[in-house]
């Protein structure tokens, strides 16, 4: 019993001091995720929690200890062989729930204005700077209702003036090629 009522009391405990001392103390430059110490880059790239992350650690920790002390308790599971497997079961599917639930919140919260570079070919772009012949302008496009701006050249080679029309046909690193509408 004493180890059920150590693990909920420490769970618990963890859970309000790094959520107060979080807010406090912030963090920000030792984490490196934006303060976040269990928040991070999956291998897709996505933000996501690790199933090691602190949070999900301690729902483990006090869900077992919750279970554990509501299992001793009912007559059939009072074994201390049949509470404790229960238990971590128990726990483990918690703490999966946890992990499924921060992740999709996550996913789901996870937006971003910066266009993607593969849909911009083909866009129509206006010139805010003249493109001189074999030079440098610039280009202002709208995309999912953001205004963006970004270098580029001709893809000809040939001048094309302030104001004009031009269709996005290739983006190579940060330049993008631009065509004149005809």
């Amino acid at each position: 019993m004493i180890i059920y009522a150590i693990c909920l009391v420490f769970g618990l405990m963890f859970t309000l001091i790094s959520a107060f001392a979080g807010h406090l103390f912030g963090g920000h430059d030792s984490i490196g995720t934006d303060g976040q110490a269990d928040a991070g880059l999956g291998s897709d790239g996505m933000p996501g929690v690790s199933f090691l992350s602190p949070t999900i650690l301690a729902s483990f920790i006090t869900a077992f200890g919750a279970f554990g002390l509501i299992l001793m308790e009912i007559p059939a599971t009072a074994s201390a062989w049949l509470n404790a497997p229960i238990s971590f079961l128990i726990a483990l599917v918690v703490a999966l729930g946890v992990l499924w639930l921060m992740n999709t919140m996550f996913r789901k919260m996870q937006g971003s204005s910066e266009a993607r570079v593969s849909q911009l070919i083909g866009t129509t772009a206006s010139l805010a700077t003249p493109i001189p012949e074999n030079g440098v302008g610039e280009i202002s496009y709208v995309y999912g209702g953001s205004r963006y701006s970004a270098p580029a050249r001709s893809e000809d080679g040939h001048a094309v003036g302030a104001g004009k029309s031009v269709k996005i046909t290739r983006i190579v690193g940060t330049q993008y090629f631009v065509k004149a509408d005809s």
